[in-house]
This record gives structure tokens, sequence and C-alpha cells, in this order.
């Protein structure tokens, strides 16, 4: 390698170095959630609100979970709410979520319009 080889290799890699630590410094906070029907019934119009978004599902089935990835921007309550059996809408208020937790998010829809809720995030509130 010549020496005007050598000092353009240094020159980009002087040049590429901060590049490349930066980038790799990026983390995107992630939430695995998993919503579990174990009301007995199938469901229809599932919706989970979380600050800033939301996602759902136009039917569940008895006994059926649901899968999502989530990214929290922002601060919030939790809310679920679904179409019951013979109609019933149903509405329930979670935990408080905070921008950048990232983990586990289990929600267990149960009878009586009742929910359990498995947060296993960090870093906590």
């Amino acid at each position: 390698m010549t020496c005007s080889g050598r000092n353009w290799f240094r020159t980009v890699a002087t040049i590429m170095l901060p590049v490349l630590i930066a980038a790799s410094g990026c983390h995107s906070y992630h939430v695995e959630t998993t919503v579990e029907n174990r009301t007995g019934a199938a469901l229809q119009l599932l919706e989970v609100d979380y600050p800033s978004a939301s996602f759902g599902a136009d039917s569940l089935a008895a006994g059926a979970d649901f899968h999502y990835r989530i990214q929290l921007q922002g601060s919030g309550t939790l809310k679920v709410q679904y179409t019951a059996s013979g109609g019933k809408q149903v509405k329930i208020n979670g935990p408080m979520l905070y921008e950048r937790q990232q983990g586990a998010l289990s929600i267990v829809l149960l009878p009586e319009g009742k929910a359990e809720f498995g947060p296993h995030l960090t870093p906590g509130s």
C-alpha cells in the first residue's frame, strides 16, 4: 500500500468510526404484548389503547392469544375495550405505561369484564 493509500484509509476510518459508534448507540424500546382471551366466549372488536397509539383485532376466539409488539412514546394508562357475547361493551383500565419502557406485557381477559395485567417492563416507573 502506498503512503497516500494509507492516509486515505486513515481519513476514511477517522470519519466512519464516530458514525458507526453513534449508529450502534441507537436503541429502540419495544414491549412484546400478549392478549389472552380467558372469558369463555369469543370477543369482537378488541382494541388496546396505549400512549400515542392502539392495536386490536376484529375478533378473538375463546382461549386464543393475540400477540403484538408496541413502542411506547409518551406516558399514559393502558386501556382495553371489546364487545363481549350478547353485545355488551367492556372497558377496562390497565397499568400506567411510560416512554422508554421495554419488556413484556400480558393482558389476560377474564369473565365478567375483568382483566389481569402482567407488566414485566424495565425501566420501571
